[in-house]
């Protein structure tokens, strides 16, 4: 349970953390503790907080994985014709990493977790033997596996508790003993380098506890900065935002500039601090290490050319460091340092319902790119499809930043899920936007000859899933206007044939839809947590004035031939 009922204690310290001299040592004020105070008890008011119900939940639903990894890996050791003795012995760990381990994970929330197995389990079998364990003798119901990932993943549901469990096989052990050490640089020298993804969440949350001044302080900051980054919509690494790696490495440097401060005090000196960071020089909590016996690559502009394209560098500090923000496109690194500067200018007189307001993305544009992935095949295979596009989606962001007439193209970071029943996969879209303010019927398909058998009367399930883009157009430089049209098939085709690339793609049921769509011609689901749908523009006669407020809202029209 790691619910904060009070705020913490501040124990001062001259202790230096990171590789600068902090700002201040100065102690809170009592206006910091008051408003820490205030901090906190809008954080529970918003549900952030667990409750203890839910977090022994938690900890029975990680018990029961950890059970389920020690069967797997003593039926593949079964299966592999091993010795009585290592299959009567042998087994396997589980560790957590994230914000779970961190202790800032929120009601609802995701649990990272890690397998560990020893040398006699593949990933194969990770992806294979444990599904079928966990299903069959755990009854475990929702269960998607995304090899192809950067950081291959199987996602569970477990009573109602959902997990990301990464695998890390130990070349050289027999078996995963409570006391496996994860923390030790030797360990590193066997693992391959999707191990080393793996490993690398649980030994990075390590080490970012170790390395702030006050865990309870640092505690309460990142759950306020996650909070806002979520409600805002920078939350999301695939998109190309901060993630909770980088959430946490930010916040705790802001807690070593500040080791004395407040909460709340931090929490604002977070924005004042990377409003003003001269990107792209990397956040750090500590100098990067270097180890010349194993040779892994670390985050080194210098040497590597992929590092130097890192807009808005934030290092990991376990070793091997890495970046954790390398996703983050132009587009977005400029929503993000606008919305610092929102915050920032909140945090004087601490509006927190302004401060925390949901994200206005839907209302800021009003021209969007809609890529709806779907599929016909079934539940698991719409899972696996729908996480590929997903984590393909900055692709496109970038694509349409090439373009010279577009100003900015950053995605919502967040899918709107549906399931349709109709005669072909087009009838997905009536799911997924309004014509004339009102949902579309689905489309029916009709024959000349119909057929009378009950099976022809069946309608087709399909499964999908909608992103969206916001496009912003660049003024012309000479007149000032606003393009009338743009022609943006290019950018659209080359994700499209990007994404349909993909080597378990299957164009008999999987299939991908990318059009434009006007603000009035979305569906209701994108209004449901943000600011409401805006009346509709009334077209005025011609010759009369027309008032531009930005970029965003003006009346330039997309042409593709994409949908």
């Amino acid at each position: 349970m790691t619910s904060i009922q009070q705020p913490p204690q501040i124990q001062l310290t001259n202790k230096k953390y990171g590789v600068t001299d902090p700002i201040s040592t100065a102690g809170p004020s009592e206006a910091d503790l008051k408003e820490t105070e205030r901090l906190i008890e809008y954080l529970k008011s918003t549900g952030f907080f667990e409750s203890e119900e839910e977090g022994e939940k938690r900890e029975a639903v990680l018990g029961r994985l950890n059970l389920a990894v020690r069967a797997f890996v003593r039926e593949v050791a079964k299966r592999k014709g091993l010795p009585a003795e290592i299959c009567r012995t042998t087994t396997g760990k589980i560790f957590t990493f994230g914000s779970y381990r961190l202790g800032v994970h929120s009601s609802g929330a995701d649990i990272d977790t890690l397998c560990v197995a020893p040398q006699h389990v593949s990933r194969d079998d990770f992806f294979t033997v444990l599904p079928d364990i966990l299903a069959n003798q755990f009854q475990v119901g929702t269960i998607t596996a995304v090899p192809d990932a950067y950081v291959p993943v199987l996602k569970l549901e477990i009573d109602g508790i959902c997990l990301d469990l990464v695998f890390a096989r130990v070349p050289g052990e027999t078996s995963i003993s409570d006391s496996f050490d994860l923390l030790s640089n030797r360990m590193l020298a066997s693992l391959d380098e999707k191990c080393v993804l793996s490993v690398n969440g649980t030994r990075t949350t390590d080490e970012i506890l170790r390395l702030v001044p006050n865990v309870e302080t640092f505690h309460s900051a990142l759950r306020a900065v996650k909070l806002w980054a979520k409600r805002r919509g920078l939350y999301g690494n695939s998109y190309g935002y901060l993630n909770g790696v980088a959430c946490a490495i930010l916040t705790a440097r802001v807690c070593q500039l500040y080791p004395n401060s407040a909460p709340s005090h931090v929490f604002s000196r977070f924005f004042t601090i990377y409003i003003r960071w001269p990107w792209p020089s990397p956040v750090y909590l500590k100098n990067i290490e270097e180890n010349a016996q194993l040779g892994m690559k670390v985050w080194n502009p210098r040497l590597n050319a992929s590092d130097r394209h890192h807009r808005m560098p934030v290092i990991t500090p376990a070793y091997p460091s890495m970046c954790s923000t390398h996703n983050v496109s132009d587009s977005t690194m400029r929503l993000m340092k606008a919305e610092m500067e929102r915050a920032h200018e909140l945090c004087r007189d601490w509006r927190y319902d302004d401060l925390f307001a949901r994200s206005d993305f839907f209302i800021r544009h009003r021209t969007f790119f809609q890529v709806i992935a779907g599929s016909e095949g079934g539940e698991a295979e719409f899972r696996a499809w729908s996480g590929y596009v997903e984590s393909r989606i900055r692709h496109l962001t970038m694509y349409l930043e090439r373009e010279s007439d577009i100003d900015m193209a950053p995605a919502y970071p967040e899918g709107f899920e549906a399931i349709t029943e109709g005669d072909d996969r087009l009838c997905v879209l009536s799911d997924h936007m309004l014509i004339g303010g009102v949902k579309p019927p689905v489309p029916v398909t009709t024959s000349a000859e119909p057929d009378s058998t009950e099976e022809s009367k069946e309608k087709k399930k399909f499964y999908s899933i909608a992103f969206y883009i916001g496009i912003s157009v660049k003024a012309d430089a000479a007149t000032g206007k606003m393009p009338r049209k743009l022609l943006l098939d290019r950018p659209v085709n080359d994700f499209k044939t990007y994404v349909c690339g993909w080597e378990k793609m299957n164009p008999a049921s999987m299939f991908l839809i990318v059009k434009d769509i006007r603000r009035d011609n979305l569906a209701d689901y994108v209004f449901v947590k943000g600011p409401p749908r805006p009346i509709p523009t009334i077209k005025q006669p011609r010759g009369s004035p027309k008032k531009v407020t930005n970029q965003s809202d003006s009346a330039s029209s997309v042409s593709t031939a994409t949908s």
